[in-house]
């Protein structure tokens, strides 16, 4: 199998877990309680926006950037950051439509989140085209997946 056709299937695999996964929190018709229906809502979101800033200094302060590469690093943030405009799709309205209509809302999400990726991987990797070889050592080994599943060092 070649190359771009493994990303392919890897991807709509991908996809289609994701999308299967999602199934039932869509369905759901109760509150969603304390969070709202955003991911930008609540005392929870709150604490993840206050983790990632967090991150992100301990990053910063580690990676011992110089004037030059502070523009770098600043778009890079920009970017990497929580998207305002992602929004949970409102419960009541998805159990509305029809299961076909579903998935395409899903997938529609779905395509959305793929293209905010896709420009976070861009200023990613602007950003580490200035750094220094060490720097990108600190860098990789920041952002290396652990054990958990989740991203690098906390």
């Amino acid at each position: 199998m070649n190359t771009t056709r493994k990303i392919i299937v890897t991807t709509l695999a991908a996809a289609a877990i994701t999308l299967g996964a999602a199934g039932p929190a869509l369905a759901y018709k109760g509150d969603c309680g304390p969070m709202g229906h955003g991911w930008d809502d609540g005392p929870k979101a709150e604490r993840m926006k206050e983790r990632m800033q967090a991150r992100q200094d301990a990053l910063h302060k580690s990676l011992k950037l110089t004037e030059a590469q502070e523009p770098a690093w600043k778009a890079f943030t920009d970017k990497a950051g929580p998207k305002a405009d992602w929004k949970r799709p409102d419960p009541e309205a998805m159990a509305k439509l029809t299961a076909p209509e579903r998935m395409e809302k899903m997938l529609e999400m779905s395509k959305q989140h793929q293209t905010l990726m896709t420009e976070r991987l861009e200023a990613m990797k602007t950003f580490y085209a200035v750094l220094t070889p060490e720097q990108k050592k600190v860098f990789d080994e920041h952002h290396a997946g652990s054990r958990r599943g989740g991203q690098g060092k906390r």
